[in-house]
């Protein structure tokens, strides 16, 4: 019998590593490795979860109409632009494999989301990670990378694992700089941190041209992770496209339901920004008195950064140490930091004194 062979791109990918959620013999888990939302999930999502598993035998709207509609008043735009999947994951995987595919290059910054550069590889892409400046994408250079085969291009902003954003005139002037064939795919995981006023998840870029999308997730200040639902904005003929090849099925019912009640749940954003803002400024500042540079962040987490590779994994020991889990991020070329999420107030002290009394005994 003849063996089984994978096209020869497959065999370069490393699995996707999940942030953990256990350390063993401990009892009592913080768990900051996901940036999962400070306060879990609104108690109208809650209650909508509950609802549904009474009507779990039926299949859910494939359509997704009524989370499209709600997206698109909250949001403001048109409902029939808006694709809901199972996380943002899978659409910006969608979008890679029907623009991509062997013999294209997509590119993205060095230290962008790894999802990127795997589903590139699944794809057949040759991925370009673009070298950064001072943890920030750097337009000139990304521009510099584009060649005759490039038909994507992935930005995070703000970015994740880093917290760097980009200023919109910035992206803007990428978006300019590509050629009118190639995707701009504009991940806003984090969008509704972001305080700047300044600030565009997509939305603007995606109405004046016909080949950019944004995603957006309810994994991260809406607390639904586990529920798996993101969406995209996109020209109607991306639309069009993607609409031809994602599952007939592909957003659980309960998810659907949840991210609805969330967008429903009165001051839930105006809450969890406040308290981000707050928590992640005390964050940073608690690493900086206690020797540990924290790189400046529009996300729910801080980018913690140890100087070398070795004091990194001496430090996320102490952590574990007190039952709390960061992020350990050189699988992302940052072998030196940790990424922690803004939790509770409660969680955020505790990081702080144990990182600080970390560095006393390490000198």
């Amino acid at each position: 019998m003849t063996a089984l062979t994978p096209r020869p791109s497959i065999l370069t990918i490393e699995p996707y590593v999940g942030g953990e959620s256990k350390i063993p013999g401990v009892n009592r888990i913080i768990k900051l490795s996901s940036n999962e939302g400070a306060f879990g999930p609104p108690p109208g999502a809650i209650a909508a979860i509950a609802r549904m598993a009474a009507e779990a035998h039926r299949y859910p709207d494939g359509n997704a109409t009524r989370l499209r509609e709600a997206i698109g008043a909250k949001f403001g735009l048109d409902p029939a632009r808006i694709l809901c999947g199972n996380g943002s994951d899978e659409l910006i995987a969608y979008l890679i494999l029907a623009y991509g595919g062997e013999g294209t290059e997509l590119i993205m910054p060095a230290h962008g989301f790894v999802m990127y550069d795997l589903t590139g590889r699944y794809a057949g892409c040759r991925v370009i990670k673009v070298p950064e400046r001072n943890l920030m994408a750097d337009v000139d250079a990304m521009l510099a990378a584009v060649g005759p085969r490039t038909k994507l291009v992935c930005l995070v902003n703000p970015n994740n694992p880093t917290g760097a954003l980009l200023p919109r005139a910035e992206v803007e002037r990428l978006r300019r700089g590509l050629r009118d064939d190639i995707l701009l795919i504009l991940d806003a995981a984090y969008a509704e941190y972001v305080t700047d006023p300044d600030y565009d998840p997509g939305h603007r870029l995606v109405d004046a041209s016909g080949n950019t999308v944004m995603t957006r997730t309810f994994s991260k200040i809406f607390g639904l992770g586990g529920m798996r639902v993101g969406w995209a904005y996109m020209p109607p003929a991306v639309a069009d496209v993607i609409g031809r090849i994602r599952g007939p099925f592909n957003v659980n019912a309960a998810g659907m339901a949840a991210a609805i009640a969330a967008l429903e749940e009165p001051g839930w954003i105006e809450r969890s920004v406040a308290h981000n803002t707050e928590w992640r400024a005390k964050l940073a500042a608690g690493l900086e008195a206690a020797g540990i540079k924290a790189w400046p962040s529009a996300c729910n987490f801080v980018l913690a950064d140890f100087g070398t590779p070795e004091r990194a994994r001496a430090a996320d020991a102490a952590l574990r140490a007190r039952g709390v889990i960061a992020r350990g991020v050189a699988g992302y070329g940052l072998p030196s930091c940790l990424r922690i999420t803004v939790g509770t107030a409660e969680e955020c002290m505790l990081v702080i004194e144990t990182l600080a009394a970390f560095m006393r005994d390490a000198g």
